[in-house]
C-alpha cells in the first residue's frame, strides 16, 4: 500500500468543487458515466486494431448499483481500466498546464462563479460533492493485477493491491448527506435519461423491485433484484436531425464538453455519396479557458464507423476554430489510422475542408439572422477568427464576412461590409488605426483630419491586428490603409495644405537635425488638430507599439524608428520655431510627447520633465 498527497492543483480544484458547485451537484453522475464511456471507447478501439486484443472478449456495458441502507452508489464499466501508474496520473494529478494556470489565477471574486469553473470540467472529482469517501477498484485490460484507490478528498489518497474478477473500473461512492438522495431508482434513472441517454453503450441499473400479493393483503411483500437498461445507447450524431430534440442536443453538448452552460449554437451534418460522414459541432457560449494556451485541449472527437479514434488531435480543425466542440464520424477512414496518416489522409482532408466551410457558413448565418447571439460570438471569438484571416487563405473571404472591428462611426462592432456601405463617394480606402489601447487610439491626433473629412476609421486594438489586417490587403477591391503608417493621408490633403507643409521645410529640417537618429524622418502636417505632434511608422516597418510588443516577447531585430509628424499650425511651434535657445528642447518634447500618446514608456522621462519645466519657466 502507498499513500500519496494530491498535487496542489487537484487540492485547489477539489476545494472549489466541494464549496462552489453545490447547485450543480447532480452532474457528478454525468461525469462518471462519461468517463466510463471513454474507457469503453478506448478498449473497443484496441479490440479492432491491436493484434494483442483481437481475441479479447469485449462485453461493453456500464452498470449502476445503489444501496439505500449502506448509502452507497456504484458505477461499474468493462472498459480499458487503470493500473497503478494510471490511477496516480488520472486521479492525483492535473496534467494540463492551462488548467493549472486557470486555477492559479482565480481570484476570490470569481472562485464562486460555478460557470467559470465548469469551463474546464470537473470530471471524476465531482463525486466528492456527494461522497465523503470514494473507492476506485480497477484492472487494466490485458493485465492480471488490480489496484484500489481510496480517498476522502481532503488532500491525500492511497493505492493498494486489490482483487477483481473482470477488467475495467468500479467506483464506489460512500454518500454523504448531500448525496443521500441518489439511492433511489427514480432519481438515478431520471439523471441518466437527462444527461446520459445518448451514451453509445448500454447503461444498466440494478435495483430491488418490491412485489405485493394482490390476493392476500396480509402477506409480506417480496423483493426481487432486477436489472434494466435505462438508456437508448444510440450514437446521437448518427440519428436523423428530425428525431433529435433541441434539449437532447444541448444535453449531449454538456456531456462532451463538461460545460454547465448550454451551447451558443450547434450544427449537425450527415453527408452521403462519394464521401460518407457525420459531423455535430457546437460553439460554446463562453470561450474555453485555455483558448490562448499553447497546450489547449482540442474539442473535437474523431470516430470511424462509431468507433472512437482520438480526442487530442489538433489537426481535425484548423487552430483558429479551436473553440469548437463536437464529433466527426467517418465511414471511409481506416480504423487503424495513425496520427501521422491522419494529417496526410485525403479523406480526412476533404472532411476537414467541408466541415470548416459548414462552420463558417453557419456563423455567417448567425450574423444575418440572430444579432444577439452573434454579438456573444464576437465578444468571445472575434480574435481567433482574425487568426484565420492570416492562416486560412482558402477561406479568407468567408472569414472576412464574420470578423468585426470597432469604429469611430458606430458603437460596438462593425463589419467591413457595413463600413463599405457607409463610405463617402470620394473615399478611396478603408482606414484603420492599430494599437493596444482603445482609449488612446480614439484620442489619437491622427484621427482629426479623417473626422473632418467624414471618413470612418476602424479601431484595431487587438494585439494581433497589426499582423492580421495588412494580410487582408483589400476588401471588395478597396485597399485597407493604416493611418498610423506613412502615405495613408495623401488623399486628405488640399493644395493649401500641401503648400503650407512645403513652406515649413526649413523648420522641419532643423527638427530633423536635432533629433538625428532618434527618428526615421520628420514631416510637416496640418491635420493634427490641438496636438503639436504625432508619430507614425514607415509603411514597411512595424509601428512603435508593435516594436515594443515584439521586444517584450524577446524577438530582437533592427529597431524600427518612428516618423515624427509636426503640426506646423500649433501655437507651440509658432512660438518656439525661431527660438534658437529653446529649439532643441522643443524638438525633443515634440517627439517624447508623441511617443507618450502611443502609450510607450520614455527612455529618459526625467530629461523630458526637465525640458518641459524649462519651457514653462
Amino acid at each position: 500500500m502507498s499513500n500519496h498527497k494530491f498535487k496542489t492543483e487537484v487540492s485547489q480544484l477539489l476545494n472549489l468543487i466541494i464549496h462552489s458547485l453545490y447547485s450543480h451537484k447532480e452532474i457528478f453522475l454525468r461525469e462518471l458515466i462519461s468517463n466510463s464511456s471513454d474507457a469503453l471507447d478506448k478498449l473497443k478501439f484496441l479490440t479492432l486494431t491491436d493484434d494483442n486484443f483481437k481475441s479479447y472478449k469485449f462485453d461493453p456495458r456500464i452498470d449502476i448499483k445503489f444501496s439505500e441502507e449502506n448509502k452507497t452508489l456504484e458505477i461499474i464499466d468493462t472498459g480499458i481500466g487503470m493500473d497503478e501508474e494510471d490511477l496516480n496520473k488520472n486521479l492525483g494529478t492535473i496534467a494540463n498546464s492551462g488548467t493549472k494556470n486557470f486555477l492559479k489565477n482565480l481570484d476570490e471574486n470569481n472562485k464562486k462563479d460555478s460557470n467559470l469553473i465548469g469551463q474546464f470540467g470537473v470530471g471524476f472529482y465531482s463525486c466528492f460533492m456527494v461522497a465523503d469517501k470514494v473507492e476506485v477498484i480497477s484492472r487494466k485490460a490485458g493485465t492480471e493485477q488490480a489496484f484500489k484507490w481510496t480517498s476522502d478528498g481532503k488532500g491525500e489518497y492511497k493505492i493498494e493491491n486489490a482483487e477483481t474478477e473482470k477488467d475495467g473500473t468500479r467506483i464506489i461512492l460512500h454518500l454523504n448527506e448531500n448525496g443521500s438522495e441518489y439511492t433511489s431508482k427514480w432519481s438515478i434513472e431520471s439523471l441518466i435519461k437527462k444527461y446520459s441517454d445518448h451514451i453509445a453503450f448500454p447503461i444498466f441499473l440494478e435495483f430491488e423491485d418490491t412485489k405485493y400479493d394482490d390476493k392476500d393483503e396480509d402477506k409480506e411483500p417480496t423483493k426481487e433484484t432486477k436489472i434494466e437498461q435505462v438508456n437508448s445507447a444510440a450514437a446521437l450524431w448518427k440519428r436523423a436531425k428530425t428525431e433529435i430534440s433541441d434539449e437532447e442536443y444541448k444535453e449531449f453538448y454538456k456531456t462532451i464538453s463538461h460545460d454547465f452552460d448550454e451551447p451558443l449554437h450547434y450544427m449537425h451534418t450527415k453527408a452521403e455519396g462519394s464521401l460518407e460522414y457525420s459531423t455535430l459541432f457546437f460553439i460554446p457560449k463562453k470561450a474555453p479557458f485555455d483558448m490562448y494556451q499553447a497546450d489547449y485541449k482540442p474539442g473535437v472527437k474523431l470516430y470511424v464507423k462509431r468507433v472512437f479514434i482520438t480526442d487530442d488531435n489538433k489537426e481535425l480543425l484548423p487552430p483558429y476554430l479551436r473553440f469548437v466542440r463536437g464529433i466527426i464520424d467517418s465511414e471511409d477512414l481506416p480504423l487503424n489510422v495513425s496520427r501521422e496518416i491522419l494529417q496526410q489522409n485525403r479523406v480526412m482532408a476533404s472532411i476537414k475542408n467541408k466541415a470548416v466551410k459548414k462552420i463558417l457558413s453557419e456563423i455567417k448565418e448567425l450574423a444575418d439572422k440572430d444579432a444577439e447571439k452573434f454579438k456573444e460570438f464576437v465578444e468571445n471569438y472575434n480574435r481567433p477568427m482574425k487568426e484565420g484571416l492570416y492562416s486560412d487563405y482558402s477561406n479568407k473571404d468567408a472569414i472576412l464576412e464574420i470578423v468585426r472591428f470597432k469604429s469611430t462611426m458606430v458603437d460596438g462592432y462593425t463589419s467591413l461590409a457595413e463600413y463599405k456601405e457607409r463610405m463617402l463617394e470620394d473615399q478611396k480606402n478603408i482606414y484603420y488605426i492599430t494599437g493596444s489601447d482603445e482609449n488612446l487610439l480614439r484620442k489619437s491626433p491622427l484621427l482629426k483630419a479623417y473626422k473632418e473629412k467624414g471618413y470612418e476609421v476602424l479601431i484595431a486594438d487587438d494585439d494581433i491586428d497589426e499582423i492580421i489586417i495588412p494580410s487582408i490587403f483589400n476588401y471588395k477591391e478597396i485597399p485597407l490603409k493604416a493611418i498610423n503608417k506613412s502615405g495613408a493621408d495623401d488623399e486628405l490633403k488640399s493644395d493649401d495644405d500641401k503648400k503650407a507643409e512645403k513652406d515649413a521645410t526649413p523648420v522641419i529640417d532643423k527638427i530633423k537635425e536635432v533629433l538625428g537618429d532618434k527618428v526615421k524622418d520628420v514631416k510637416a502636417d496640418t491635420g493634427l488638430g490641438d496636438s503639436p505632434s504625432a508619430v507614425i511608422a514607415d509603411e514597411n516597418d512595424p509601428s512603435a507599439q508593435m516594436a515594443h510588443i515584439l521586444k517584450a516577447m524577446g524577438q530582437s531585430g533592427p529597431e524600427a524608428k518612428p516618423i515624427l509628424k509636426v503640426n506646423i499650425k500649433h501655437p507651440l511651434l509658432e512660438k518656439y520655431s525661431t527660438d534658437s535657445e529653446n529649439f532643441e528642447d522643443l524638438a525633443n518634447i515634440l517627439l517624447d510627447q508623441a511617443l507618450m500618446r502611443e502609450g510607450l514608456a520614455l527612455k529618459d522621462p526625467a530629461n523630458f520633465i526637465d525640458r518641459i519645466n524649462k519651457l514653462i519657466v
